[in-house]
């Protein structure tokens, strides 16, 4: 009898292995190109640990990260068949949307928020003190240029200011040399640049409250926020805008793939809070609100693989 039960207890497992076996993917041939943004940003920051652990959890080479200007770069970069993965501004993927349906989210990930700074020692308040003013709003085709335009529109700027395009670094040291008297940024708490730049108060954040209703109905992915002074060595919070942040892929992509990249995403959060507190933010249940964008097929068998 106990032989029998040996046998019959190892034909059991050779046939729960045989299964496990056909249900493994196996991923080695995949290649994978990211497009995330400047080097400076939190997007470049992330999707180089995000890389990493795709390259650990699905036995994989690693992906590429490709450095670009920003959110409008990326989802052209992806609806072109240049990448495959794209760290996206809500904003910029929902407008997208209308004219190319064949975008994708994997999840939702860190909101952004939008900084407009100037010199710690300017006499400027307030966006409406900005006018006959000199401003860097981002790098051509960025998600920065995206929404400073708008927000410049709001607040009857747009022919007031003259406008400069330039990255994270470029505005930062345009402002302190006195080429600019203000510059835009959206990106994840804390931007490591900023950060980095404003440890002796050098820098300080406008509020834009009261401009804040106007862009809620540009966009309903927009909301308010504060960021808090302590972020930036700041002498009072800020209340700002924030737009949520996407990694978006093409319809085409395979469910398998989609799933299993969204799953390493979340298995790799501590990773990803280590890299920057922005992904402290990154968990499951915010991770399906990517309106107006679609889930991904293989997105959402993980999401509902999780009760979610």
């Amino acid at each position: 009898m106990t032989s029998r039960r040996w046998t019959r207890g190892l034909a059991a497992a050779a046939a729960l292995l045989l299964a496990l076996t056909a249900c493994t993917v196996d991923f080695g041939d995949l290649r994978l190109r990211i497009a995330a943004g400047n080097s400076g940003g939190v997007y470049y920051n992330l999707a180089q640990t995000l890389a990493t652990a795709w390259q650990t959890g699905l036995d994989i080479e690693r992906p590429q990260v490709l450095q670009t200007q920003g959110s409008p770069d990326n989802v052209t970069k992806v609806l072109a068949g240049q990448a495959d993965v794209a760290f996206v501004a809500a904003d910029v993927a929902a407008d997208q949307y209308e004219s190319r349906p064949d975008l994708r989210a994997l999840a939702r990930i860190h909101d952004d928020y939008l900084h407009v700074v100037v010199r710690a020692d300017s006499s400027i308040r307030s966006m409406s003190q900005l006018s006959g003013h000199r401003i860097a709003i981002g790098s051509p085709a960025s998600g920065v240029e995206y929404i400073a335009n708008k927000l410049l529109k709001v607040a009857g700027l747009t022919g007031s200011v003259t406008t400069t395009l330039r990255g994270l670094v470029a505005s930062v040291q345009a402002l302190l040399s006195g080429e600019v008297d203000a510059f835009f940024w959206s990106g994840g708490l804390p931007t490591p640049t900023l950060a980095g730049y404003n440890t002796q108060g050098s820098l300080r954040l406008l509020d834009i409250a009261d401009l804040m209703p106007k862009m809620q109905a540009l966009s309903p992915v927009y909301s308010t926020s504060t960021i808090p002074a302590s972020m930036y060595n700041q002498p009072a919070p800020v209340t700002t805008l924030v737009v949520p942040n996407f990694l978006v892929v093409p319809q085409s992509m395979p469910d398998d793939v989609a799933e299993a990249l969204v799953r390493e995403l979340f298995d790799a959060r501590g990773a990803l809070a280590s890299a920057n507190p922005a992904a402290l933010s990154i968990d499951v249940h915010p991770g399906i609100e990517t309106q107006p964008i679609p889930l991904h097929p293989g997105a959402l068998r993980y999401y509902r693989s999780q009760k979610t």
